[in-house]
């Protein structure tokens, strides 16, 4: 629900309109969800002129075409994760001469174009990158796991020509913070490996993906994502086939900081600092931002140590400067989207059209890594970027 929920407490936003290639299904959810119209097309959404903006949740495989379709009828776009199939698709969106103004619905206001990576505007987010000394990161790693079962072996995300994998769903999740603690684009791919779908299922498709990056401060970053997640529990010989439950995590390793000690000067004080994010996807619910440092003093002379301890702080985050703590990670979204359709300041955090080409390309590089196929252009995206279209 990253727009209907959202847009009932935002008092800008009306959702007129679904669109959907089945009639009767589209009216089932329109009824549901008290939305007014219906469309039996795509095209026929965007060709409808009381209609500012769209987002489309469709199959990966339709994001670019679409997208620039709703661009070229001058409509905004939220774009639901990943933007697109792969960066191919991402440089010829986001750099698009529509979101300079070409199209709009306004004579010399440019269109807005979202990719939805909706963890990024919550407070709790910001929090945690506020801890965050970037050029200091040792090491970094971002999970996310789904029990197994929860996604069927036929759902959608794992199709190959729908443009599915674990690392284009939970996974762009991972890449995305690694992207973002430091701050930079990796340098090296180091290692990639996927478990693949079960026999029968498609072969070009990862049900988890596993990989590491070195970026520019010679850090590591590294994630873990698993749509099918297993084990975990007490009992592991028994248990291991059992559905996992664990929340996700973003854990930051720094450096050690060397300090001399105030007052013994044959002392000198280590500190290494960790900071780890739970649950981010929906810290409206519940989240927990853990800072530890572990603190060692040490004779300068010998090496030998005198003493050892650990310090340990908790935090929360659920306010901001606007809002309030019931705003999930999609309002907080939803506000900043408005506002920048509005040509207001907002909060100031936002993800550009080449943030989204970057998270692109390190995905593709991933799959390249892994020695998967990329994911493929549809007909449209492939015409449109062979100029034909």
């Amino acid at each position: 629900m990253a727009v209907i929920i959202p847009a009932k407490s935002h008092p800008e936003v009306i959702v007129a309109a679904v669109a959907a290639r089945d009639e009767k299904r589209a009216r089932t959810y329109a009824q549901s969800y008290h939305i007014p119209n219906v469309h039996t097309s795509y095209q026929a959404l965007l060709d409808d002129p009381t209609i500012d903006a769209v987002y489309i949740a469709l199959p990966n495989r339709l994001h670019y075409e679409w997208a620039m379709k709703a661009l070229k009828a001058g409509k905004h776009v939220l774009l639901e994760k990943p933007s697109v199939s792969n960066a191919s698709e991402a440089r010829s969106l986001f750099r698009s001469p529509l979101l300079a103004g070409e199209s709009s619905l306004q004579a010399g206001d440019p269109l807005v174009l979202l990719d939805a990576v909706h963890i990024r505007f919550h407070p709790a987010w910001q929090k945690f990158l506020s801890y965050i000394d970037s050029p200091n990161i040792s090491e970094a790693i971002s999970t996310h796991h789904v029990p197994k079962g929860l996604i069927p072996n036929d759902d959608i995300r794992f199709q190959y020509h729908l443009s599915g994998g674990c690392l284009m769903d939970l996974g762009s999740y991972d890449v995305q913070m690694l992207r973002q603690v430091f701050g930079a684009e990796p340098v090296k791919r180091l290692t990639a490996s996927v478990r693949g779908m079960p026999a029968g299922s498609d072969q070009n498709i990862d049900q988890a993906f596993s990989a590491s990056w070195m970026f520019p401060n010679g850090g590591t970053g590294s994630i873990v994502s698993d749509s099918a997640a297993t084990g975990g529990h007490y009992f592991s010989c028994l248990t291991n086939g059992l559905p996992a439950t664990k929340a996700p995590m973003c854990s930051v390793k720094h450096r050690e900081k060397i300090v001399q000690h105030p007052t013994l000067q044959e002392m000198e004080k280590i500190t290494t600092k960790t900071v780890i994010i739970w649950n981010v996807l929906f810290a409206s619910i519940w989240h927990r931002i853990d800072v530890i440092e572990d603190h060692v003093l040490r004779h300068t002379k010998d090496g030998r140590i005198e003493r050892q301890w650990t310090e340990k702080a908790h935090f929360k985050q659920y306010n901001a400067d606007m809002g309030d703590a019931s705003w999930t990670t999609y309002r907080h979204q939803l506000e900043q989207f408005v506002n920048k359709v509005r040509g207001r300041q907002g909060s100031g955090v936002w993800i550009d059209g080449e943030d989204s080409i970057r998270q692109m390309e390190m995905i593709d590089g991933a799959y390249e890594k892994a020695g998967l196929p990329l994911r493929p252009s549809g007909p449209y995206g492939a015409s449109v970027m062979a100029g034909r279209e």
